[in-house]
Formats: C-alpha cells, sequence, structure tokens
C-alpha cells in the first residue's frame, strides 16, 4: 500500500506494509509509480512505514512467476513483466520534476536498494542497512539496479556489494557513495532542499540527470541558467543590496 500526503512544499510519499517490511507487489509498483509522477511539489520525500525501508519485492509474488506465469495463469505477470513495472517504478524516481529525497531508516533490501539508487537524495538513519541479497538464492536486482549501482558508488565497490550480499550498515553506506548524509531525521534534509526555489531545483535535478553527451548537456545547461535568470531577474537583482 502507498500513502501520500502534502505538507507545504514536500510531498510525503510512505510505502506502508510494514507486517511484510514493505515488500512490493506488482499493484504497489504501479501505485508508487503514480504517486510519484503526480506531485506537484519541488521535493518529494520517499519512506518506509514501521522499522524497515523496504524489503523489495514480495518474495511470494516472486515464486508465484517461477513457472512463467502470475497468479491465476496471468501470462502477462511473468518474470520479466513484473521486473519491467519495478523498472517502471524506479524511472519514475529518476525522471519525476519533483527532487526526490529518499529517507531509510531500518532495513532496504534488493528492490528497497533499487528504488533508493534512482532517487535524486538518499539519506540514512544510523539505523538504516543495505543489501542486496538475491544472489544467495540466485536471483539478482533487475529493477535498473544493475545500472545504477555502479554510477552512484566505484564500480569495485558495487560489484563487492552486489556479488556477495553482505550487509552495509549506514556508515559503510556513506563511505561508498550508497547515501549522501547519516542523520536522525532525514524528512529535515527534504526540508531543506524545498526551501530553495522550485525553478531551480527542478532546474539543477534536470541537468544533472541528464545523460546526453557532453556539448549537449552544456547547451542545456546553457539554456536553463538563461531561463532562470530571465524568470527571476528582480530577484537576483534585489539580491545584491543584501
Amino acid at each position: 500500500m502507498i500513502r501520500t500526503r502534502t505538507d507545504d512544499r514536500v510531498r510525503v510519499v510512505t510505502i506502508d506494509r510494514p507486517a511484510r517490511r514493505n515488500a512490493l507487489r506488482p499493484d504497489d509498483l504501479d501505485a508508487l509509480r503514480s504517486a510519484i509522477a503526480d506531485a506537484e511539489t519541488p521535493v518529494t520525500y520517499l519512506r518506509g512505514a514501521g522499522n524497515a525501508f523496504c524489503a523489495g519485492a514480495d518474495l511470494d509474488v516472486v515464486a508465484g512467476l517461477a513457472g512463467g506465469a502470475g497468479p491465476d495463469g496471468d501470462e502477462t505477470a511473468d518474470a520479466a513483466s513484473f521486473a519491467r513495472r519495478g523498472q517502471r517504478a524506479a524511472a519514475a524516481l529518476a525522471d519525476a520534476d519533483t527532487v526526490v529525497v529518499c529517507g531509510i531508516d531500518g532495513a532496504a533490501r534488493g528492490g528497497g536498494v533499487e528504488l533508493a539508487l534512482a532517487a535524486d537524495v538518499r539519506v540514512a538513519t544510523p539505523a538504516a542497512t543495505f543489501a542486496e541479497p538475491g544472489v544467495e538464492f540466485g536471483l539478482f536486482g533487475a529493477w535498473g539496479g544493475t545500472i545504477r549501482l555502479p554510477r552512484v558508488m566505484r564500480e569495485g565497490d558495487a560489484l563487492d556489494f552486489a556479488l556477495s550480499g553482505r550487509v552495509l550498515d549506514a556508515d559503510e553506506a556513506l563511505r561508498t557513495g550508497l547515501v549522501s548524509r547519516v542523520v536522525d531525521d532525514p524528512r529535515a534534509v527534504a526540508d531543506e532542499i524545498s526551501s530553495g526555489e522550485p525553478d531551480a531545483i527542478r532546474a539543477v535535478k534536470r541537468r544533472v540527470r541528464d545523460r546526453r553527451d557532453d556539448a549537449a548537456q552544456a547547451d542545456a545547461e546553457a539554456e536553463a541558467f538563461a531561463a532562470l535568470v530571465r524568470a527571476h531577474g528582480a530577484e537576483i537583482a534585489a539580491s545584491r543590496t543584501e
């Protein structure tokens, strides 16, 4: 279940299935994708209910897909389709106009790590832990994790993390770049970011997320800067006198 609420300039999206450590079923992934895509606030804060962030894919669902079909013989809900639904949910975080701050408190496992990787800013509490345990029983992260993990961590750290299945605590996640901060209250980071000018916040995300060649990115950066100057010229001029 995905719950949403809006607090001023921050939309709070909660994965709310604490009895299963917030493990995600196909419909949950679709709901998460919609919750992110519908956000109109400059910042969205993604969190998990209870004492875990997200355990990733619901393994009961995955086990039911092993024969090539989903529940009740639904051939459209095969394992590849489930993976693609997870990929689309993760892509919604990466591509949304809103800046997604992911607050990890407690366990992030498998697909939970992959969702965090797709967020713009990852912030952990001291109680956060991270692991990709799928390799221990014959799986790997297929919600975009193999693409994003070496972009976030150094390749050697990424391979060590993904191949070993070992658990990283918050301090090691910080050392390897998996998170940018370890704080008691990750929501405060979302509030801090949301205090910026919304157009500038969104422009920074679009430019940093741009995966085109350097020349195309440079042109887009210059145009975005010029648009902000045109839109906020009076504020810029006023700031010179402060």
